[in-house]
């Protein structure tokens, strides 16, 4: 397993601003521009989902921590949530696409990626769903969703 120092990078995007935009990578600069080309409405890291809500734990709950290598109570405290902010999401509400540009896809990414799919499931929305890898697949997103909604 690899042991990453708090604050360091983990992925190697390039951050990019583009029509005074911040995008976290390359690959979203890239899927922003195509939108934007193809007259596509979309906004970026606009909507903030919370998949599971934050509760009070009121039990206990011994854990070893990075600063305390012994068992020490870490209950009876406030849990927070699980929110998601995906990359693009359409304007329209409830939306009809959703865009994920994943380069490279960290730890965390697959377990949010399926509790986002339950909480679209959940809520009952026919909502597309697109994980592009490459700017390629981007290009494909823009087909699909010009061919299906345009």
């Amino acid at each position: 397993m690899r042991r990453y120092k708090k604050g360091r990078q983990i992925t190697r995007s390039k951050k990019t601003k583009i029509d005074g935009i911040q995008f976290q990578s390359k690959l979203e600069s890239h899927m922003y521009l195509l939108l934007k080309a193809n007259k596509i409405p979309a906004g970026y890291e606009m909507q903030k989902f919370t998949i599971i809500e934050g509760f009070e734990a009121n039990f206990s709950s011994y854990e070893k921590t990075p600063s305390k290598k012994y068992l020490h109570d870490r209950g009876h405290k406030k849990i927070l949530p699980i929110t998601y902010t995906p990359d693009f999401v359409d304007l329209q509400n409830p939306p009809r696409y959703i865009i994920e540009c994943k380069g490279n896809p960290n730890e965390r990414f697959p377990m949010v990626w399926k509790l986002f799919k339950r909480y679209i499931m959940l809520k009952g929305w026919e909502t597309d769903l697109f994980v592009p890898r490459n700017q390629k697949d981007c290009q494909e997103v823009i087909n699909i969703i010009k061919e299906k909604y345009y």
